[in-house]
């Protein structure tokens, strides 16, 4: 390894009423890439943003090539070499990819005016670099993928001479191709003399291209190891602190009584013929790459499509709006929970009750004690670290959130859920906890159906598994059937 890039010693910062940092020290050389790791809430994305300078540390220090600095903020930080990429993208979707790259620092003529030839070849430049040799710099970013928007933002970093790339998942919405290609650019980016700074919590992607790691747990550095000396069951007990020698919990024995009934579904240019049965207190899972129309079937089951045919039941009665899928029982977690799943300016209290207005109130008053219990029962059950339900829900980690959105559906007692990507973006710790509280569901009897991209997931979970092809069911496979080469096959269009 080279010389040291980055040193941060002792950082601590504190919230009112929360320690998010507690005397934590990290380091990287150049040509390293870090895997920066711990559960959701464990004080990672805050250790960056002190050394984005969007916070300001309540104590340590920090020093960049040996030289102790104090970062007064984003643009000094900028100047220091340091770049950080957001999960978040921090582009504007209705400007050109150049004017992104380029916005606030434009190369200008004598005049002042901006030299618009030298910003597209500059551009272009960059945007080949990073393997978007296609992508003209006058593209709108509106135009472009989630993949591409994250190649601009490396571009964009890349061209204001950075040393230090921090990735906060950089690869969360990513297919597995497009993740490979990222991967692949942070081995070229070590290779030029960077150093990279990798928060993931997909454990094959550390082992695959991290040269260490440092964990994080509680807001308390926990540990650093190189990677060639660890295993991911030594990262997974590095980071909650016990061993998860059980993951998925063991399958449960669904009963022979149907209770959700999906019949010659059709949605024009998305789904096709869709037949199949779920019964009382099983998993079953839907499979398929990105474009199969998973994420449209859940929609479709919860009657968000007027133009649907064919028919969806729920103890034989028939769903045909959001309305009437909540009135028969059915609740949808969208793989969205940011967009779709939360109200971000709303407290955890109000987003817990949001779905249940209508029945807790009496003559259009709502009834404070029964709110009241509402929320201090599902904090309790589904274990939501929160100090207090009244803060604004965008600032509990991605499993925390999650677990709002599950709570805030099963406060209704539904009979089917619905579960698109149910445990994308947290971390290892909240997906075990919202396994067993699937487990516990399904022993009370409710149905699920689980979208996912995760193999592991769906063949650790389900009692059975549909996989989709573009827009259609390729094939039903049982727990004995079901392996990850029989899925991707089926996945892919084969017969």
């Amino acid at each position: 390894m080279g010389a040291v890039l980055l040193d941060m010693k002792e950082i601590s910062k504190e919230f009112p009423g929360v320690k998010a940092l507690d005397h934590v020290s990290i380091h990287i050389n150049d040509s390293e890439i870090l895997a920066l790791i711990g559960e959701n809430g464990a004080g990672k994305s805050t250790l960056m943003k002190v050394l984005a300078g969007v916070y300001q540390p309540s104590n340590g220090q920090i020093f960049i090539n040996g030289l102790p600095v104090t970062i007064e903020g984003p643009k000094h930080s900028q100047n220091l070499g340091i770049s950080i990429i957001y999960q978040e993208f921090n582009l504007i979707s209705q400007m050109s990819v150049a004017e992104n790259i380029f916005i606030g620092r434009e190369p200008r003529k004598i005049k002042g005016i901006i030299d618009r030839k030298q910003v597209k070849q500059e551009t272009s430049k960059w945007l080949n670099r990073v393997g978007l040799k296609r992508v003209s710099p006058d593209t709108l970013i509106t135009d472009l993928s989630v993949a591409e928007q994250q190649l601009v933002e490396i571009a964009k970093a890349l061209s204001v001479n950075s040393k230090i790339i921090i990735m906060d998942e950089p690869t969360a919405a990513l297919n597995d191709e497009e993740t490979n290609k990222l991967l692949a650019i942070m081995k070229e980016l070590k290779q030029q003399g960077m150093g990279v700074i990798f928060i993931t919590h997909r454990l094959e992607e550390v082992l695959a291209v991290a040269d260490s790691i440092a964990v994080l747990r509680d807001g308390k550095y926990i540990g650093s190891a190189l990677v060639k000396d660890v295993t991911k069951d030594d990262m997974i007990t590095m980071m909650v602190g016990r061993e998860l020698s059980k993951l998925f919990p063991e399958k449960g024995n669904p009963s022979n009584d149907v209770l959700l009934e999906i019949k010659d579904v059709s949605v024009p240019n998305m789904l096709y013929n869709i037949n199949f049965s779920v019964k009382r207190g099983e998993i079953v899972g839907i499979a398929g790459l990105m474009g199969s129309g998973k994420t449209e079937l859940s929609k479709a089951i919860f009657g968000l499509y007027n133009n649907i045919s064919g028919t969806v039941k729920v103890d034989s009665k028939s769903v045909k709006s959001p309305r009437g899928a909540i009135d028969a029982g059915i609740a949808l977690v969208t793989d969205d929970r940011k967009s779709e799943g939360l109200v971000l300016g709303l407290s955890v209290y109000e987003n817990l009750l949001l779905p249940s207005y209508r029945k807790i109130s009496r003559f259009g008053v709502l009834q404070r004690r029964k709110k009241d219990e509402i929320v201090n029962r599902l904090v309790k059950e589904l274990k939501i670290k929160v100090h207090d339900t009244k803060v604004e829900v965008r600032t509990l980690s991605g499993g925390n959130q999650q677990k709002v959105v599950l709570g805030k559906w099963l406060q209704m007692n539904p009979k089917v859920l619905i579960l698109n990507e149910p445990t994308r973006g947290i971390d290892v710790g909240a997906k075990a906890e919202i396994y067993q509280i699937m487990k516990r569901l399904t022993e009370e009897g409710i149905s699920i159906v689980m979208m996912s991209s995760e193999m592991p997931e769906l063949l650790g979970l389900s009692n059975r598994i549909l996989v989709m092809h573009e827009g259609r069911i390729t094939a039903e496979l049982n727990q004995v059937e079901a392996t990850q080469e029989k899925i991707f096959y089926y996945a892919s269009g084969g017969v």
